[in-house]
């Protein structure tokens, strides 16, 4: 189930991300050379994780070993989830070195696919501590990482022990294909427009976010919950330019999915 690699990915462009909840999305297509390591899931302590966030990492379970560590090494076990099932068939990378923004994973890299119970089990893992788990959404070039510390710009470690297992968090995936219908990026328009998006399979609610360009300004939107697939921005907006993203939750308040988040627009009048 494991497959070891050290592969080592140039750094060029830098990858774009996105965060939420403690956990970011990175898009590796800036990347050069895609077989090597991109970010993913990493598991943060509990007191990280929220379990009614979507996307976020859920505390770890005191979990039952599927694998015995070989003698000298370590085991990482832990479960992937998406609309708060198993997901199967996801790989998962255990990252000696991370770096979020240029080269994703590097050094030693350990590799592990979660079975039907969306269980991976990482084996034959050298002692050490690793800086990222890095989980792929479905067969994308997508990968999701929980993040740490203030503001969640860190990565959270993982020490490994031998002869143990080291169970991490529950990882929320969530996808990057929602589709925004109004406003078009670089459109005009005036107050009140009425932002419109393609509703998602399994979506209970939505949230908006609307970003201004100029730092000093202080946008009314930001996780606007929102139950239908529109809202009229009637709270009044600064001239000026602005982003916009919405986001996509089950039942469960689990992430299913986002917008693009380099959609802007104009307010002109």
């Amino acid at each position: 189930m494991m497959a070891l690699e050290c592969l080592r990915k140039p750094q060029s462009s830098p990858a774009r991300v996105s965060c939420s909840a403690g956990i970011c999305l990175l898009s590796v297509m800036s990347l050069i050379g895609l077989t090597g390591c991109s970010p993913g899931n990493k598991s943060p302590t509990s007191s990280d994780s929220t379990a009614t966030n979507a996307g976020a990492a859920q505390p770890s379970e005191a979990g039952i070993e599927k694998l015995k560590p070989a003698p000298g090494t370590g085991n990482v076990q832990g479960k992937v989830f998406y609309n708060s099932k198993p997901a199967e068939n996801i790989e998962v990378r255990l990252c000696e070195t991370f770096s979020r923004f240029l080269s994703g994973c590097s050094g030693q890299t350990y590799t592990a696919r979660t079975g039907a119970d969306g269980v991976y089990v990482i084996t034959n893992v050298s002692p050490k501590t690793y800086e990222a788990l890095t989980a792929r959404v479905f067969e994308t070039n997508r990968y999701v990482f929980a993040t740490s510390g203030i503001a969640g710009i860190s990565a959270a470690n993982y020490d490994v022990t031998a002869d143990k297992t080291l169970f991490v968090p529950i990882t929320n995936l969530f996808k990057s294909d929602l589709r925004t219908l109004n406003p078009k990026a670089a459109a005009k328009v005036s107050q009140g427009v009425e932002l419109k998006w393609e509703a998602y399979p399994d979506a209970a609610y939505y949230k908006l976010s609307v970003f201004a360009e100029d730092a000093s300004v202080t946008s009314p939107y930001i996780n606007e919950r929102v139950e239908a697939t529109s809202i009229a921005l009637d709270k009044p907006l600064q001239k000026g330019i602005y982003r916009w993203q919405v986001e996509a939750f089950n039942k469960d308040d689990r992430k299913l999915a986002e917008s693009a988040d380099d959609i802007k627009f104009t307010v002109s009048e």
